[in-house]
């Protein structure tokens, strides 16, 4: 019997069609579909054979041969992934960027407009930021052809706009490499997790960050790890975008509206930069059983949603402890699932060629984005949550007392005053923590404590992730 059955297996015949869709046609026995074939050959007349959708692999352009645009070249020309042929390549003064491991049939060109209009399928966009890139984007949809991008800025602030056009003019948009380079945190969210209700995010997102803060952790200064970021490539000229958390809240924003459903302008995200972290918060955090990291974190209660990113005290014991050099790390937390955590190199032209790649594979196989419903909404910065809070004083009688006062005012608690030896009166360092208290009130005392005579800078005050 179960021969007969293994005679008789049932096939799914594939066919493509102008539209660039795979779609499934009906099952058929193997037999059937070439038998189908033969009929279909005999019958046809010349010019209905010439009427018949022509078969052919999608044909990829690519705009910016950079780090991660001459990665997805290499995937595609060394592993030849089915249904996908790399066809063009775009870059400014291109011709310095031309390789001799690519097949002579790619056309190499510095004129967009000219590979907009050629027969090029899908477009993938790798030149980062707003314009050009969100012209070309647009242009390339208008005419009715795909979009891969790993443009976390474009996506946070016109995604929406760019996914309804899209989807008017036939074509479709993926960017699965937008957030947390080589780690299928959006795929996961579209699909593997659409079933639950997503209440809070937490993650590491920008891997020079990271970096930077994970060998302050071993005792390196900000300035010196800087320089070495920058030397390896991982930290621009300008690094502000980075360590001011401009990256990390472009790709909050869009895990915002995939996973709390809830569209936010990403500028209501006020970020807080990593440069304020000194090696002695380093050693106090230690102290407290913590580490720093730069965390961009959200959440929704009922209407109520909270985000913010910069650097925070975590717990040793937290995942976002584990994460080491330039790897991110995402947990949301779902109402029914609970946490699930996301883990892996976040930066770098492989990973991140790998998410456009396997995006282009989707596409190429028929899928199609899972339509996420969401809905306009204001971010805040309100938290309610533990806070470590370091002061640089000119010591005094009556410091203690009057930072009490202050904090007594705004009704929160004291959790523990640490004070290590070893430093000078005049500038004097110590650690404040309190309990959960809104973002607010701890604002508000703080205003009033910064003002005191003793205080040498402003205090410096971090979230304290529990």
């Amino acid at each position: 019997m179960r021969e007969a059955v293994g005679r008789q297996e049932m096939r799914v015949a594939l066919r493509y069609h102008r539209n660039n869709r795979w779609v499934h046609s009906r099952p058929e026995k193997e037999s059937q579909v070439q038998e189908g074939k033969a009929a279909e050959s005999s019958q046809s007349s010349p010019a209905q054979a010439a009427r018949r959708p022509r078969v052919h692999p999608l044909r990829i352009a690519i705009f910016g041969f950079g780090t991660v645009g001459s990665s997805v070249a290499r995937i595609l020309i060394e592993s030849k992934p089915a249904g996908l042929e790399l066809t063009h390549v775009f870059n400014r003064g291109v011709a310095r960027k031309r390789v001799d491991w690519a097949p002579a049939s790619v056309v190499w060109s510095e004129d967009a407009e000219a590979v907009l209009a050629s027969d090029a399928d899908v477009i993938v966009e790798l030149a980062g930021g707003l314009d050009p890139a969100g012209a070309w984007v647009r242009h390339a949809l208008e005419s009715g052809k795909s979009v891969i991008t790993a443009n976390k800025k474009l996506i946070a602030y016109h995604g929406i706009e760019l996914e309804r056009l899209a989807a008017s003019k036939g074509g479709h948009l993926k960017y699965g490499a937008a957030v947390a380079g080589g780690i299928p945190v959006i795929p996961a969210i579209e699909q593997g997790l659409a079933g639950d209700r997503i209440q809070r995010i937490e993650g590491i997102l920008n891997g020079t960050c990271n970096f930077i803060l994970g060998k302050m952790e071993e005792g390196a200064e900000y300035a010196a790890v800087l320089a070495q970021a920058q030397q390896r490539g991982y930290a621009e000229a300008d690094p502000t975008e980075d360590v001011g958390g401009f990256d990390a809240r472009s790709k909050l924003a869009i895990l915002m509206r995939l996973a709390l459903r809830v569209e936010v302008d990403p500028d209501e995200i006020v970020p807080r930069s990593i440069t304020t972290i000194s090696a002695v918060d380093f050693s106090y955090a230690r102290d407290l059983g913590c580490t720093i990291r730069q965390i961009a974190r959200a959440e929704k209660t009922g209407e109520q949603v909270s985000a913010t990113v910069g650097p925070m005290l975590i717990d040793r014991r937290s995942p976002l402890a584990w994460s080491r050099g330039t790897e991110n790390m995402v947990i949301l937390s779902g109402h029914y699932g609970g946490d699930v955590v996301f883990s892996g190199h976040g930066a770098g032209g492989h990973p991140t060629a790998v998410a456009v790649v396997s995006d282009l594979i989707a596409l190429a196989h028929g899928s199609r984005r899972v339509a996420i419903p969401s809905s306009p909404g204001k971010a805040s910065g309100e938290f309610e949550v533990p806070h470590y809070i370091r002061f640089l004083v000119n010591d005094r009688p009556g410091i203690v007392a009057a930072i009490t006062s202050a904090l007594a005012k705004e009704q929160i608690n004291i959790r523990a005053i640490v004070q290590k030896p070893g430093y000078p009166q005049h500038a004097l360092p110590f650690v404040v923590t309190v309990e959960p208290c809104r973002t607010s009130d701890l604002r508000r005392a703080l205003a009033s404590i910064q003002n005191m005579d003793c205080m040498i800078e402003p205090p410096l005050d971090l979230q304290m992730l529990e």
